[in-house]
């Protein structure tokens, strides 16, 4: 009877030591995907909205030129912004804004960024200042914005499409835009510092900041 129940058991311990084995060369289970990083950059939806420069600012000095041309309006494009929500038509932003067409492989693009960032704190409602990330890679550019400390509001052109439309390929490219949202200044004389950052404001769109 003991061998008995001896034969009819063998099979069972045999499967239940497979099993084991299989449990210990099972492949381990795939990684679960990493979170999306939080975007560095504000959101865009206030982009439309008029800034408020400070009451008594001046006339910009350039906003018209010898002929009377007041400036062009910003060309018929709407872009992504970079922290998802709705795309932003450029012929919907109200100035002042300063926006700054720029991306992380050209190294006067890096260098000038921090000059904006410090230009949007010091400015506060007064302007917009406005990035628009340009022939790049969303990891690139996100990368660039954290590592910089970079928190404008940011727009996507993933092609060249602003640049042709201005019928400018200068990196980094900076326009200067009135209260109507036209153009009055493109500046493409490489990266901007402090000084000369300040200097275009307060010529261009009649807003002191301080320093």
């Amino acid at each position: 009877m003991n061998r008995r129940i001896a034969v009819l058991l063998l099979p069972l311990l045999v499967a239940a030591a497979a099993g084991c084995t299989a449990t210990g060369t099972e492949e381990p289970a795939p990684p679960r995907p990493r979170a999306e990083r939080p975007s560095p950059f504000e959101d865009c939806a206030r982009l439309t909205t008029p800034a408020t420069p400070t009451a008594g600012a001046g006339t910009p000095s350039a906003a018209t030129d010898a002929n009377g041309h007041t400036g062009d309006p910003l060309p018929e494009l709407t872009l992504a912004c970079f922290t998802g929500g709705a795309p932003i038509a450029l012929r919907d932003v109200r100035g002042p804004a300063v926006i700054n067409v720029w991306a992380s492989w050209c190294p006067p693009c890096r260098k000038e960024l921090p000059a904006f960032q410090r230009l949007s704190k010091r400015a506060g409602d007064r302007i917009h200042v406005i990035g628009v990330n340009s022939q790049d890679s969303r990891s690139a550019a996100q990368s660039i914005g954290e590592d910089l400390g970079i928190g404008f509001p940011m727009l996507v052109d993933q092609g060249t499409a602003l640049q042709r439309a201005l019928n400018r390929n200068a990196f980094p490219l900076t326009l200067l835009v009135d209260a109507q949202g036209r153009v009055v200044h493109t500046d493409a004389s490489g990266a901007l510092d402090d000084a000369s950052l300040g200097e275009l404001v307060r010529e261009h769109l009649g807003v002191a900041v301080p320093a």
